[in-house]
């Protein structure tokens, strides 16, 4: 007996096949073979893959190194105390952890889109947009903050060789007692000209800026030691370990930069080789300095002297020697370091978006290759107009604690990936492996979610807010126009 409720079936026809459910859309992945086969290609041009084992690790020491020395250390001592070498540490370790699941990623889908392309190949779409999501505040925001810091050091170095500084008002942002940060703005936008000239010629003005930045700080740890008094470190923890954990947490901004040389997977020679060696590489010799300098200048500078000290390291040369040549040289030597810091994170922030716009879920123009320099160039122009007018309007402390958490959760993805891919790949081949996986991936999320638990309700309040228009966003845009979906039409 036939069912009366089917419908009639014509000979020969097939039904056609049921479309996929929202849930299925959203956790939709990209194969990793085809995240690899497509590394290098935009609209109109490819990228070009001239960067070699060096450049890249000058690229993650460049984006790392000096932010949270030169700029974030007057606002973490305050609440650590002595105890900021701790938080260091900290810091450091958490970074580790991550760095550690970087590496075997980078080297096994070398691709420029770093954490947002990992998060691709094995959590789904959704999940990679929110990661790539994150990238952007923690890239973008992350250049606006060290760019405020330069103008900091800018002022020291016109006060110390003609005797003027830029007013305040010219100099800091609303809320700090200026109206508009010009240096922070015009830093931006000479990095953009770097960039605009490609990657090679990028890589080689950062790596002389790399140089000067750690021969400025070692001359500040040679220096600086002579004006070590023990007696700054007999209160070592006045605001216990919550102070630490919470200064850890902003420190953990100063860390970012390690990953910076994973957005350079589609224009490095020896992608999966160079990769994992640049990452681990520059994470060791970062967090040496990080914690050598920050221990010299608490024991020459007490720790409750750090309030409202964005340039405390020119300061603390300035008060042991008596004298402002060195204050004043250092200060030219953070000019240069913390340049180098804009151009390599701004670098890392376009190759983001140009990796999200090649999978559809940001507008194409961030995806347009110029033919001739090889460089994202729409791109780069977009993004240094943006984030050298944030630079320009919003105070430090905010935008430190905004970059924290973005790439706390970030990093919290990455390790997750890690674990999943060994799980449903395990025989890809990999460059690098974590060791006693998955405890030290675990280790990894875990570290990163007590991190973010110490920042401020403030900061989680504009984390969500920044969640909720990037959710807006992808429903809107990229849900419909993701490369994916045709597939699944």
């Amino acid at each position: 007996m036939l069912d009366q409720g089917a419908p009639p079936q014509n000979p020969g026809q097939t039904a056609a096949p049921a479309s996929p459910g929202i849930g299925a859309r959203l956790m939709r992945r990209k194969p990793v073979e085809r995240l690899v086969a497509e590394g290098g290609q935009g609209e109109g041009g490819s990228l070009r893959r001239t960067l070699g084992l060096w450049q890249l690790t000058m690229i993650s020491i460049g984006a790392t190194l000096g932010t949270g020395i030169f700029v974030v250390l007057g606002e973490a001592v305050p609440k650590a105390g002595p105890a900021v070498t701790l938080s260091f540490v900290i810091a450091g370790l958490t970074a580790l952890f991550s760095a550690l699941s970087y590496a075997e990623l980078a080297g096994t889908i070398p691709v420029a889109g770093s954490s947002y392309s990992y998060a691709y190949a094995t959590m789904g779409e959704l999940i990679a947009w929110i990661c790539g999501w994150c990238l952007v505040l923690e890239y973008g925001v992350s250049v606006a903050a060290v760019a405020v810091g330069w103008g900091e050091y800018l002022n020291e170095l016109l006060d110390g060789t003609i005797g003027v500084t830029i007013p305040a008002a010219l100099s800091a942002p609303p809320g700090d007692g200026g109206v508009f940060n010009l240096p922070a703005l015009i830093v931006v936008l000479l990095a953009m000209a770097f960039l605009l000239g490609g990657a090679r010629e990028s890589a080689r003005a950062n790596t002389v800026m790399v140089v000067v930045k750690i021969a400025a700080l070692v001359m500040f740890c040679a220096i600086g030691v002579q004006g070590f008094r023990s007696g700054n470190y007999e209160n070592f923890m006045p605001l216990g370990m919550a102070g630490v954990s919470a200064a850890g947490a902003t420190l953990f901004f100063s860390y970012i930069g390690f990953d910076a040389a994973s957005t350079a997977g589609e224009e490095a020679k020896n992608a999966q080789r160079d990769l994992p060696r640049a990452i681990m590489l520059s994470l060791v010799i970062v967090t040496a300095l990080y914690v050598l300098v920050a221990a010299v200048a608490v024991g020459a500078k007490p720790w409750k002297g750090f309030t409202d000290s964005e340039a405390a390291l020119a300061q603390i040369m300035r008060e042991v020697t008596g004298q402002t040549f060195w204050g004043t040289l250092l200060a030219f030597c953070a000019v240069i370091a913390i340049a180098s810091v804009v151009l390599t994170v701004l670098y890392g922030q376009t190759r983001i978006l140009f990796a999200m716009s090649r999978d559809g879920l940001v507008p194409k123009v961030f995806a347009r290759v110029h033919p001739k320099t090889g460089a994202p160039r729409a791109n780069t122009l977009i993004v240094s107009l943006f984030c050298g007018v944030l630079a320009a309007a919003i105070p430090l402390g905010q935008l430190a604690d905004a970059t924290s958490i973005g790439t706390l959760f970030a990093f919290a993805l990455v390790n997750v990936a890690v674990v999943v891919l060994r799980r449903t790949k395990p025989d890809m081949p990999r460059t690098f492996r974590v060791p006693l996986s998955p405890v030290l991936p675990a280790l990894g999320f875990a570290f990163c979610v007590w991190m973010m638990g110490s920042l401020s309700t403030v900061t989680w309040v504009v984390f969500g807010v920044w969640m909720a228009a990037g959710l807006v966003f992808y429903f809107g845009y990229g849900y419909r126009r993701s490369r994916l979906a045709p597939s699944e039409k």
